[in-house]
């Protein structure tokens, strides 16, 4: 794939998804598509004819890009931690808590979340906001499953009773906790973010971005978070603008929001491309 059909390409990829790939690492984006492009057995002209005109090869597009790797309790250490440390602390100052899971994938993460406000918080009816830009798996989040043996692999016996119920295809989430959770689609880049939450969560998410476009994120989470609440990124998502932001580290993924004389930012001003 040369430039010019690369940069072809990124048009198309936004004219039909809205997924700006000028925002994605470039270098380890254009390495994946051509592996795409290569595995339909065609031109980089025929396959933008295919995404024009096969609903099922833009499904799959979607399915590419959005690498949607998520299971239950995924890093059981940090969720420990989260458990036991970060939500006491939030909840010592508001017992009803406003949290965002940015990038939730099919849902594990904020049913995870959900899950554990239950144990520690019961009776209190917390708002969980959950997004993606995957229409395919909020449906499935939204459903509450099925989930696989694997994607539960670290939900205890008990826990698996409580809030699961066990079908021929997987595991499927009860309503009871399926009603505590708000699922909806939601580009990072581009749409309007709410504010005043105490917590969110967005890990494994950014570290496919630009560095322009990973500073432009976190700073538009810092502007929607509350004083004193709390961003939760993953393990390999540093953030060395962190002071700057008014951001205190409070461990390998927990950042306090200490300041909120924070820059408000506009969304981003998605172009389209024909």
């Amino acid at each position: 794939m040369d430039d010019q059909e690369y940069c072809y390409l990124k048009r198309k990829v936004l004219t039909r998804t809205g997924m700006d790939l000028d925002s994605y690492n470039s270098q380890q984006m254009r390495r994946r598509l051509e592996s795409l492009v290569f595995s339909n057995s065609c031109s980089v002209v025929q396959y933008c004819e295919k995404l024009q005109n096969d609903p099922d090869v833009l499904r799959k597009l979607q399915d590419f890009l959005t690498i949607n790797v998520s299971e239950f309790f995924r890093d059981i250490n940090q969720f420990e931690l989260l458990k036991n440390t970060m939500l006491p602390e939030l909840l010592k100052r508001n017992h009803k808590l406003n949290i965002w899971s940015a990038g939730c994938s099919h849902g594990a993460e904020p049913y995870s979340l959900a899950i554990i406000l239950d144990e520690i918080s019961p009776g209190h009816n917390h708002r969980i906001l959950a997004t993606d830009i995957d229409e395919g798996v909020i449906a499935r989040a939204t459903n509450g499953g099925p989930y696989s043996q694997n994607d539960t692999r670290n939900v205890s016996k008990a826990r698996i009773q409580k809030y699961f119920s066990e079908s021929a295809d997987g595991y499927r989430v009860r309503d009871t906790l399926k009603n505590r959770v708000e699922f909806k689609h939601l580009n990072l880049l581009s749409d309007h973010f709410e504010s005043g939450f105490d917590l969110i969560i967005c890990r494994n998410v950014i570290i496919y971005f630009t560095e322009k476009a990973k500073s432009n994120l976190i700073e538009r989470f810092c502007n929607s978070i509350k004083a004193k609440g709390v961003l939760f990124l993953g393990a390999t998502e540093t953030m060395p603008v962190a002071p700057s932001l008014g951001l205190e580290r409070l461990g390998i993924c927990f950042y306090k929001k200490e300041t909120i004389n924070i820059r408000e930012l506009a969304p981003l001003r998605v172009p389209v491309h024909v």
